[in-house]
């Protein structure tokens, strides 16, 4: 059972056919698809399972705090079910591809006191952006 199964599972979740499949697709590491590239997998595995289906599940699985709703300059959203772990993201900008990063600094004690304008930082969200090597 995947890593977002067995969170679902956890939390009392239930777990219906439609929203297996769902978070089967969501399963494996540096995983960003659109709804759209949720919907044409799982109706690979579930031929029934509507797009409005795909799209209500996956805002639920947003609202529950179990996947991240990933928005990259004007593009469509991405869904990503590494939730639970500290992580940044890099974005290929010529295709869109998304992979999971982990910088060894800490983005909130690299702001200097004279840029937070008093304001009190509980976190922070960097994401870095280049060009893939399909893409240079």
């Amino acid at each position: 059972m995947s890593d977002l199964l067995e969170r679902l599972r956890s939390r009392g979740w239930r777990l219906t056919a439609q929203r297996r499949v769902v978070a089967e697709v969501l399963d494996g590491d540096h995983v960003h698809y659109t709804a759209d590239e949720v919907h044409a997998r799982a109706v690979a595995r579930l031929p029934e399972i509507s797009r409005a289906t795909v799209y209500n599940t996956l805002g639920e699985m947003v609202t529950l705090g179990e996947v991240i709703e990933v928005s990259t300059d004007g593009r469509a959203k991405r869904y990503d079910p590494n939730a639970h772990h500290a992580h940044q993201h890099l974005v290929c900008s010529g295709c869109g591809a998304i992979r999971d990063v982990h910088p060894t600094g800490n983005p909130l004690a690299d702001l200097p006191d004279a840029e937070r304008f008093g304001f009190t930082v509980s976190s922070a969200d960097v994401t870095y952006r280049g060009l893939c090597p399909a893409c240079s």
